[in-house]
């Protein structure tokens, strides 16, 4: 019997879903590091402390408005990009 019972099926293309669910996971990984990393400092104890509590809460906002920020100005430099591509289309065409 071949490993997982997927002998002879295809590949699944990458579609824009499993593009998106992969930054998705990507980025949700990378808050868990660094906020992980940042604030946990006391491993003598399964609980979490107060400090280690809102440090984390704190990192997570902060990481998640940062995202928000640069995908926002991405978006904005992207339709200025489009925005002077479609003016030198529209100044070529009328010389």
């Amino acid at each position: 019997m071949d490993a997982g019972g997927l002998q002879g099926a295809t590949a699944i293309p990458d579609t824009d879903q499993i593009k998106t669910f992969k930054e998705f996971l990507s980025n949700y990984n990378k808050l868990s590091e660094v906020c992980f990393t940042d604030c946990v400092w006391d491993f003598t104890t399964r609980k979490v402390s107060k400090g280690e509590d809102s440090c984390a809460l704190n990192c997570a906002e902060k990481y998640l408005k940062m995202n928000q920020r640069i995908s926002t100005r991405f978006q904005e430099f992207q339709l200025m990009a489009n925005e002077n591509a479609m003016a030198a289309v529209t100044n070529t065409s009328l010389v």
